[in-house]
């Protein structure tokens, strides 16, 4: 047999342990804030029938990777968390209602990779279905704050009501069924600005490649109207909701959406959260259609090349597609995968090769037994403990390999120290930052840098002092 040349698909990435122990722990902050607000796990499968999956139309139908299973059905991966939550809801009549749920899981999407978007990713989505209340959709909102400031970078999380772009397209005498269109062109404005928008809304355009974006062909008065839209003044969220009353005060039905923005608004205030975290911003409208009220974006203010991190808002409609009628949901989705390559950028999430916080070498192989016994010691203590399984005898190979690992501390017990029921701790930290290289057992004994002995009585809370340093 040949050699099979070791390859992964475009779009598709490994996570090697540096950047996995930094996903993990990203993951484990956001699930801690979740379940303090009462949220719930749940985990639904990769894979689900094709017309599930289609279920609000053929919009996604380009990006889901869709093949028949040997049983002859038509299936797909799933290319969010959303649709299975509503199949889901459905299919499980007796849940709870409000249902507060979270889930992590992989999604997949034949999409255009670039910076932090890949074809199979993680998602974090959070819930609640059952509840038109908008403190629902506040509370969805306030957990996404405490995520990001527990992780700690610059954000703003930029919110817009999709009944407000409805009362747009009345305001500015647009076709209802070219709603859609519109809402995707001005979703653009953040990246693209408001000349490039205007054309796509008009005649069209040609992007720096060469190639026609067909436009909507909307005339010059509505594109005007929706040029003032996206003007008004929001230097604050209570300078934006009163000029969007004011625009819109012939607009029948318009005081729903602003009112539900507003609403928000005051929730938040009351938390003295700053109106420079959480703004009104008229151009959000999401991508994904079955959007029917509020919606929201984050961004990362020092790390805006990844574009929005965390999206969401609400879906009163979809799961109406399995059950006939509409259930109101609220929910967000967090982009683990698009997070950690930003928090990594901005040096937020520390990536280290290990989980291990000491290491046991091996310096007497007949002993191996008791080393393990003094491993297993300090495990029960709670410290994340490696015990050296190589083939490395020397002293030197084997804290070369706990310093490549990047763990901190290193135990050594040799034929002296079991006789005088001692350990040698050792922080290895010390050694990296005077960057002192460490050679066989004679020059290691000479040197003793950043090393103490200590009685075995005393070893755990020896290490667990050097540890705190």
């Amino acid at each position: 047999m040949g050699i099979v040349e070791p390859k992964i698909l475009r779009g598709f990435r490994d996570l090697l342990p540096t950047d996995m122990i930094a996903l993990e722990k990203i993951i484990s902050v956001i699930k801690d804030v979740c379940e303090s607000y009462g949220f719930i796990p749940t985990s639904t499968p990769a894979i689900e029938y094709k017309n599930i999956l289609l279920a609000y139309g053929e919009e996604t139908s380009k990006e889901v990777y869709f093949f028949e299973e040997p049983d002859g059905n038509m299936v797909g991966l799933r290319y969010d968390l959303t649709v299975p939550l509503s199949r889901v809801i459905a299919q499980y009549k007796n849940l709870p209602k409000p249902f507060k749920r979270y889930q992590v899981s992989t999604v997949w999407r034949y999409d255009k990779p670039n910076p932090g978007r890949f074809r199979e990713f993680i998602q974090f989505d959070i819930d609640a279905v059952g509840t038109s209340s908008i403190s629902a959709d506040s509370e969805i909102i306030l957990a996404i704050y405490d995520c990001l400031e527990r992780l700690g970078p610059s954000f703003i999380i930029r919110l817009n009501n999709r009944k407000i772009l409805n009362s747009l397209i009345v305001f500015a005498g647009i076709e209802p069924n070219m709603a859609r269109s519109v809402f995707r062109v001005i979703d653009k404005l953040e990246k693209q600005g408001i000349e490039v928008v205007k054309q796509e809304l008009g005649p069209g355009r040609v992007d720096i490649s060469g190639d026609k974006i067909k436009g909507l062909g909307l005339n010059e008065v509505q594109i005007k109207k929706i040029e003032e839209f996206l003007s008004l003044p929001k230097n604050t969220c209570s300078e934006a909701i009163d000029s969007l009353k004011e625009l819109f005060k012939s607009v029948k039905g318009a005081e729903e959406g602003i009112d539900e923005i507003k609403e928000i608004h005051d929730h938040l205030d009351c938390l003295s959260i700053p109106d420079g975290k959480i703004i009104i911003d008229f151009s959000i409208a999401r991508g994904l259609d079955y959007y029917t009220g509020p919606v929201f974006e984050v961004v990362l203010t020092d790390a805006k090349e990844y574009g929005s991190v965390v999206g969401g808002g609400r879906f009163d409609e979809l799961i109406g597609y399995f059950t006939g009628e509409n259930t109101p949901a609220t929910g967000a989705s967090v982009g683990i995968d698009r997070l950690l390559e930003a928090l990594k950028k901005l040096k937020l999430v520390k990536t280290k090769p290990s989980t291990a916080d000491v290491i046991i070498t091996i310096m007497v192989k007949d002993k191996l037994g008791e080393y393990q016994k003094i491993a297993k010691k300090i495990r029960d203590a709670g410290i994340k403990t490696e015990l050296y399984v190589g083939e490395k005898t020397s002293i030197k190979e084997q804290l070369k390999y706990a310093d490549k690992q990047d763990i901190p501390v290193a135990v050594i017990v040799g034929e002296d120290e079991f006789t005088r029921n001692e350990a040698s701790i050792k922080d290895l930290r010390v050694i990296k930052k005077q960057k002192i290289e460490i050679g066989e057992r004679e020059a290691y004994l000479k040197e003793r840098i950043g090393q103490k002995k200590v009685p075995m009585g005393n070893l755990v809370e020896e290490i667990k002092l050097m540890l705190k340093k």
